[in-house]
């Protein structure tokens, strides 16, 4: 389960970023193509953020399309099978990925009025 590797990555940036401001939400772009479960990665989300600063913050996943451009029709089709990736206009299988493949942390919510949990400093 390499969600809750990811998970922690993410935290690691998050809390970074965040400083002494409370998080509410983290917004995440992940593709289809990363072999990423959006319902496992945000039960990760919950373990790794459960104690500390993020504690109680969200993370919410919008789930990317993999969309090809066909070499040769040159046309940009969305993938429904990410195991099968032909053109959906032409049957071509020579495809350029032109999304599908993101993983991107796009937005943190912060709640500027409520201070996170001080850590001590080592």
């Amino acid at each position: 389960m390499h969600e809750l590797s990811l998970c922690r990555t993410i935290h690691q940036v998050v809390e970074k970023a965040a400083g002494d401001r409370k998080v509410a939400a983290v917004h995440l772009k992940v593709g289809k193509l990363r072999q990423v479960i959006p319902g496992t990665l945000t039960y990760c989300w919950g373990l790794v953020s459960a104690d500390g600063p993020l504690a109680g913050s969200q993370l919410v996943v919008e789930s990317v399309s993999v969309v090809g451009s066909c070499r040769s029709c040159g046309r940009d089709t969305e993938v429904e099978q990410v195991l099968v990736l032909v053109c959906a206009h032409c049957g071509a299988a020579a495809l350029d990925i032109v999304s599908g493949e993101e993983f991107l942390i796009t937005t943190i919510d912060l709640d500027d009025r409520t201070p996170a949990a001080r850590r001590p400093v080592s």
